[in-house]
């Protein structure tokens, strides 16, 4: 239903900064979330968006260090800082209609973007 575009992935060193931006073909009216993904290991929830404002960031590991903001209708952004290597993942912005109940699992997002590759080295 709706195209998602993911940008601004790239290599740093520890403990540098990147932010990631998705922009969506149309008007998003549901929730957009951040997943990363690592070969041999599910697709995990990083942070999400929903209508109103609230933010929900999934794991401890991003507490603190990553941000998510709604830019405008149809971008949506995660800002990550103090970046660490077991952050290196393929980053996946996803989007659905609607506010789910649990907000992190994959199967609560239906439209996927391709990916952003993040790597970050020691």
């Amino acid at each position: 239903q709706v195209q998602l575009v993911e940008s601004g992935g790239g290599s740093v060193q520890a403990g540098g900064s990147l932010r990631l931006s998705c922009t969506a073909s149309a008007q998003v009216y549901g929730c957009i979330a951040w997943f990363c993904q690592v070969p041999g290991k599910e697709r995990e929830g990083v942070a999400s968006i929903c209508p109103g404002g609230s933010k929900t960031y999934c794991t401890d590991s991003v507490k603190g260090r990553f941000t998510i903001s709604r830019d405008n209708a149809q971008t949506m952004s995660l800002k990550m800082d103090s970046l660490k290597p077991e952050d290196s993942a393929t980053y996946y912005c996803a989007t659905r209609v609607g506010i789910p109940l649990n907000k992190c699992p994959s199967a609560s997002y239906f439209d996927w973007g391709q990916g952003t590759q993040v790597t970050v080295s020691s």
